[in-house]
């Protein structure tokens, strides 16, 4: 049995693969939700904005990395939501039964 060969792969190598986003860019891709296509994008946060997950009602604070998410067909600015990762991984498993303070928001 040879030993095992740790070595780096070079930008020449047919097996490795590019990047699809730059270093410090954001991701984009395509998910279906609730029938519809949906572009999710994750973003690193910004700073002095906090946003309300529509999975599970709770703040995200400033500077914490989530996902945006928006209809892909007839979508504007106010139809995009903030979710956190965990969140929108399990957004087909969550039941719709929210419980809401009566002066929260309805995002």
């Amino acid at each position: 049995m040879s030993p095992r060969r740790n070595r780096i792969k070079s930008a020449a190598d047919p097996g490795r693969a590019e990047p699809t986003a730059p270093l410090g860019g954001s991701m984009r891709r395509t998910e279906n939700y609730q029938g519809d296509d949906w572009v999710v994008q994750t973003v690193a946060g910004t700073a002095g904005r906090s946003y309300r997950c529509p999975g599970c009602d709770q703040e995200i604070p400033p500077g914490t990395g989530h996902l945006v998410a928006w209809p892909m067909h007839g979508a504007g600015v106010d139809d995009r939501r903030h979710w956190h990762r965990a969140c929108w991984g399990a957004r087909e498993r969550r039941a719709s039964n929210l419980l809401r303070g009566r002066g929260a928001p309805r995002y």
